[in-house]
């Protein structure tokens, strides 16, 4: 079977009887299994799927299938499936089971989505490399030495190695869309509350999202168009007007676009990323596009900003797995201080304890102002910063990382290292803005090279179209 590059190519053969979602199936359960090296999924629902297939082939033939019908997808381990087991990548949640699905989740199912599988991370969204994973590092397909990004490695590398056509990831502070420029692909992390974040395990929860790995823009889009909605299990989800994106993405204007002068003069930005880069802008101009430089001094403070924030908010939200109520439970307990303890050491991998540690800290009493609240105010700042140049301009273009792909264990003992793979995605988190990472080139040694383009507060619609134009065929 050949690899197919958009929904509506499998759903047009699935008409035509060239094949079906069971030889769909099959097909996507072949290439697991063949490059199961690649450490992209924990669990793959094997035969749950192939039931699965045979019914809609027969709603299929009866005309009543949904319209996402024909379409495999993956969920990261952060994600609920009822009856399913979920661990966030982690040994303290090794064995847990589901008892509900995420709403976005049940969104696709509804519309004969078939689940293939759940998906490897960094222990809960925690990393920028997949590298902080209880069950091992996912790997890059177009070189296993490389990593595949974080934390949502393992559903990059499902798209990029075609073992399913749509992943669920989760974006908190660049988790969707940094691993899809490592992997070649499309990644979207959407507006804060466009999507419902019901059935996801909390991170950082004012930052979490649910974001698309995609091989296309349309892909994306139609799967957005299902997932994103009010949804009264989640307050934080927004109450606007779904709009047909995939109705969209054929609307040709010119768009004013700003791009950030201090990304490209950074010293950590890789020479083939800014070169493709400046190659983006002038592209953009002959079109017909007008492309303005613009200052934004709070660069700097961004990373810092984002780091207090999240590791303050997983600090709250891990201290539920403290070995009493479910999850790992240590085996060397005396007391109930050593039951804490012990479980919480012995289930948390390094990263985990270390923001913990770190979030504990910045709001303890002694420190609260001087770190988490100072940071708050930044993140207010960064936030009308941003809007006031999305005032101004269509969207903003930035590098998504600021090199490609990094050798496995080559920033091991340096977390800083690391973090400073988020150096641009951060930006629209700390905004809540909607951001888009595609494909636009590759460096020297054949690395996927993404471009981030990020638009204001519920622009997505516009975000598609524009992409569309920019994007490279994979």
């Amino acid at each position: 079977m050949r690899s197919y590059h958009t929904l509506d190519e499998i759903q047009k053969d699935i008409r035509l009887g060239v094949t079906s979602c069971r030889a769909l199936v099959e097909y996507y359960l072949s290439n697991i299994e063949a490059h199961s090296e690649l450490n992209a999924f924990v669990e793959v629902y094997n035969s749950e799927a192939l039931q699965k297939a045979d019914i809609i082939d027969a709603k299929i033939k009866e005309n009543k299938a949904g319209k996402l019908a024909g379409l495999i997808f993956g969920i990261k381990d952060l994600i609920c499936y009822q009856d399913h087991k979920i661990s966030g990548a982690s040994k303290i949640l090794q064995n847990f089971e589901s008892q509900f699905s995420a709403t976005a989740v049940e969104k696709l199912l509804q519309e004969d989505a078939i689940l293939i599988g759940r998906q490897n991370c960094d222990e809960f969204g925690m990393g920028s490399s997949n590298e902080n994973s209880f069950y091992g590092p996912a790997k890059n397909a177009l070189d296993q030495d490389k990593v595949a990004g974080g934390s949502s490695g393992g559903s990059a590398v499902a798209v990029q190695a075609d073992m399913c056509q749509i992943s669920l990831g989760t974006d908190t502070g660049g988790s969707v869309r940094q691993p899809a420029a490592f992997c070649g692909i499309v990644g979207l992390k959407p507006t804060y509350s466009r999507v419902s974040r019901w059935g996801l395990l909390a991170y950082a929860s004012s930052f979490d999202s649910i974001g698309i790995f995609s091989k296309s823009i349309e892909d994306n889009a139609r799967v957005l168009e299902v997932i994103a909605g009010k949804d009264e299990k989640d307050a934080t989800s927004s109450s606007r007007e779904v709009p047909a994106y995939s109705k969209v993405l054929e609307k040709k204007q010119k768009f004013k676009v700003a791009y950030l002068q201090e990304a490209l003069e950074t010293k950590a930005l890789q020479p083939e990323i800014k070169a493709t880069l400046e190659s983006q802008i002038s592209n953009l101009k002959e079109e017909g596009h007008t492309v303005e430089p613009v200052q934004f001094p709070l660069l700097d403070y961004i990373l810092p900003t984002y780091y207090i924030l999240t590791t303050a908010e997983v600090s709250s939200n891990l201290s539920r797995y403290d070995g009493v109520r479910y999850g790992h439970r240590s085996l060397a307990i005396s007391d109930l201080e050593s039951l804490y303890k012990n479980s919480r050491t012995e289930g948390f991998g390094d990263e985990a304890r270390r923001r913990i540690m770190l979030g504990t800290f910045v709001l303890s009493a002694d420190y609260y102002d001087a770190y988490f609240t100072k940071a708050q105010k930044a993140r207010k700042l960064i936030k009308e910063a941003t809007e006031k140049i999305l005032s101004e301009y269509d969207f903003i273009i930035i590098p998504t990382t600021p090199t490609t792909a990094f050798k496995l264990g080559e920033h091991s003992k340096s977390p800083i290292e690391v973090y400073m793979a988020d150096l641009f995605t951060v930006q629209a988190s700390i905004s809540g803005l909607p951001a888009l990472s595609i494909p636009v080139g590759k460096d020297d040694d054949g690395m996927p090279i993404g471009l981030q383009i990020i638009s204001a507060a519920f622009q997505e619609a516009k975000l598609f179209a524009f992409s569309r134009n920019l994007i490279q065929n994979i």
